[in-house]
């Protein structure tokens, strides 16, 4: 009598149809696209708390406000100078990097020269930034 070691076709396809529904089953638990959406949301609150801390802190050294942020709310621009046109041009913050290295940037993108982050004051002069592209029907501001 011969005896043959080893698993039958049947078997090893059972074995690996098993697998991939299992892998189906943690795939749809862990949601990769819920993850990711939290995970920029995230970096976008610390990046409108980190706006606003600079323009505060900047406010609260000199006595006023940066003169390019008015009552309407637009998008802050990335860089400085002529490119900001129809921006909020934050360069007093970074110019010295004193505040911030640089203006930081919406995971997703902003326009060409955006930041993708809108800021504007109130008329009683409370600073709000927000974040227009956030994710997962989130509404991220802040305001002081």
């Amino acid at each position: 009598m011969k005896f043959r070691n080893g698993f039958t076709l049947l078997e090893i396809l059972l074995v690996v149809a098993a697998i991939a529904i299992l892998a189906g089953i943690v795939i749809l638990a862990i949601n990769p696209g819920k993850q990711l959406g939290d995970t920029r949301n995230a970096e976008r609150r610390a990046d409108v708390n980190t706006i606003l801390n600079a323009v505060y802190q900047y406010s609260v050294d000199t006595g006023v406000v940066p003169a390019s942020i008015t009552t309407t709310q637009t998008e802050i621009c990335v860089t400085t100078g002529a490119s900001c046109t129809g921006l909020i041009d934050l360069g007093v913050v970074t110019a010295s990097e004193k505040y911030l290295t640089s203006i930081p940037s919406d995971p997703t993108g902003g326009s060409t020269n955006g930041a993708g982050y809108e800021i504007f004051k109130s008329a009683n002069g409370r600073i709000t930034v927000v974040a227009p592209d956030a994710e997962q029907g989130a509404t991220i501001s802040v305001t002081r």
